[in-house]
């Protein structure tokens, strides 16, 4: 039997944590002296000791621990923890890439300017067009007579507002600098009537998509699909089809430097 002071030298756990243990129900002494209050502990329990720091190191509760140390959920306690550890360490290889993203900002290279931010894109019902461009500058005529064509024949349309929600999906398989097959899809409450160049349809959630903002001319784009792709590949992830969303434009305004365009582009 060993008093509670050597115990702790033994075992290389404080008095006050040992103590604690008890205070929980972990570790009740093998003996407590009535008279003087002395706790004792045999070398059974040195084992138990280490199987409380051991699950301790694994994070698991104070409560988590005594269901484990009686035999109950056990299993289902430890492929639990293991799986939040797992995503824990897939969030911090995340910060980490962030991290290493603002590093190299700092290296003034222009392509660094833009920081990559990883983030779901929610389910979305909405109202798209496809359709081809001779050239990026009839986009400005192309999509307002999409969105003309959806509102008179939904004259009861009612855009999302929070936010709103409209972007660009590009449908070559390549970069054309002419006939570009383009979608334009604008998210709505409810879905509407479908014409002959209108369709309306459901958006499923994109779990993780790697996002880049751009303020200024479209002209400038390249530069930003550029940084988010050379992160995707930095990063070993996959890319998917990326997005453009519009957040403020021509539309609302007057000055090019003043538009703001999000690259999405979902990763796996």
């Amino acid at each position: 039997m060993y008093r509670i002071g050597l115990f702790s030298q033994i075992t290389k756990v404080s008095v006050k944590a040992l103590r604690f243990y008890e205070e929980k129900g972990l570790l009740v002494p093998a003996f407590s002296d009535p008279a003087t209050g002395y706790r004792y502990y045999d070398s059974d329990q040195l084992f138990r000791v280490h199987r409380i720091l051991a699950l301790r190191q694994c994070s698991f509760s104070i409560d988590d621990i005594r269901s484990i140390l009686a035999g109950k959920n056990a299993g289902r306690l430890l492929t639990a923890q293991k799986k939040k550890l797992e995503q824990t360490m897939k969030d911090t290889a995340a910060q980490l890439a962030s991290i290493t993203s603002y590093i190299d900002c700092m290296q003034h290279d222009p392509i660094m300017n833009y920081q990559v931010v990883v983030k779901t894109l929610p389910c979305v019902t909405v109202y798209s067009g496809c359709m081809t461009a001779q050239h990026y500058s009839d986009f400005f005529e192309l999509i307002p007579k999409i969105q003309a064509e959806a509102f008179r024949s939904n004259p009861d349309i009612k855009l999302k507002d929070d936010p709103p929600y409209c972007f660009i999906r590009y449908l070559d398989k390549c970069f054309k600098e002419t006939d570009i097959k383009f979608e334009y899809c604008e998210a709505v409450c409810s879905p509407g009537k479908t014409t002959e160049n209108i369709t309306f349809k459901t958006l499923e959630s994109v779990p993780r998509a790697a996002c880049v903002m751009h303020k200024g001319s479209y002209d400038g784009l390249p530069l930003a699909y550029g940084a988010v792709f050379k992160w995707i590949d930095d990063n070993g992830f996959i890319p998917g089809a990326p997005r453009e969303s519009e957040i403020d434009g021509v539309w609302n305004k007057k000055s090019p430097e003043d538009w703001l365009t999000e690259i999405q582009v979902p990763i796996e």
